[in-house]
């Protein structure tokens, strides 16, 4: 069993938001699907933290989660600032039920156990003025919840995130103690594009970071880690 990681995939099978006007992206549906079928297989997991979808309501993913959902592999999603169809877990569980989703799960206040590992985090967010602060520490709330629930079953954490903790010349202060309390050597994230790469901070205080964004890994699952079972 592997993990894998891949973010930002930005579908929109039922929204009109199309990615190829911008460089780079065109056919990255087609492009995601063949090279996730190559290397992904039914006992492998693959991690997405955030921006699936740019569906508004949950009721408009259903195309894009049908097309995750038919890739080998179970599927685990945090959310992104651009997932607005984001509910509540119930909802999200009776909607993947109502639909047939069998192979997709959230991370939200919540982990995901990998044989002796746990795929753990949050959305997370970049404190760039003061208004940032109460969404950061509520963030903060949220990875430690995740990274707990982990600790308390011996599990080691395995820890993704949309937002970088740490970019260009912000620290996300409230996240990065948390990352920092807990011992976590890695992160992995997205939510990064473009010209913003040139920005991306790859060690911070001990802590290295990956940037998972399908675009900057040629829209091909990153493999993270191969766990016995």
């Amino acid at each position: 069993m592997k993990i894998f990681g891949i973010s930002d995939l930005h579908l929109s099978f039922e929204t009109d938001k199309p990615m190829d006007i911008f460089g780079g992206w065109s056919n990255h549906t087609e492009r995601i699907k063949a090279n996730w079928t190559r290397l992904i297989e039914e006992d492998d997991i693959v991690v997405l933290p955030g921006d699936f979808s740019w569906a508004l309501k949950l009721e408009e993913t259903k195309k894009d989660f049908q097309f995750l959902d038919s890739l080998p592999g179970k599927k685990l999603i945090l959310k992104g600032n651009h997932d607005l169809w984001w509910s509540t877990a119930k909802k999200v569980h009776e909607f993947f039920k109502k639909n047939n989703i069998t192979s997709v799960e959230i991370i939200f206040n919540s982990m995901y156990k990998v044989g002796d590992f746990a795929i753990c985090g949050s959305r997370g967010w970049l404190y760039e003025k003061q208004e940032d602060k109460v969404i950061a520490l509520r963030e903060a709330g949220r990875l430690k919840t995740s990274i707990e629930a982990a600790h308390k079953e011996n599990l080691t954490p395995i820890v993704f995130m949309h937002y970088p903790p740490v970019y260009a010349g912000q620290v996300t202060e409230p996240i990065m103690n948390v990352i920092k309390e807990y011992g976590i050597k890695k992160v992995y994230h997205g939510h990064i594009h473009g010209g913003g790469i040139n920005r991306v901070i790859k060690e911070y205080d001990g802590v290295s970071f990956k940037l998972l964004s399908c675009d900057c890994i040629d829209f091909t699952p990153y493999f993270i880690i191969d766990v016995k079972n």
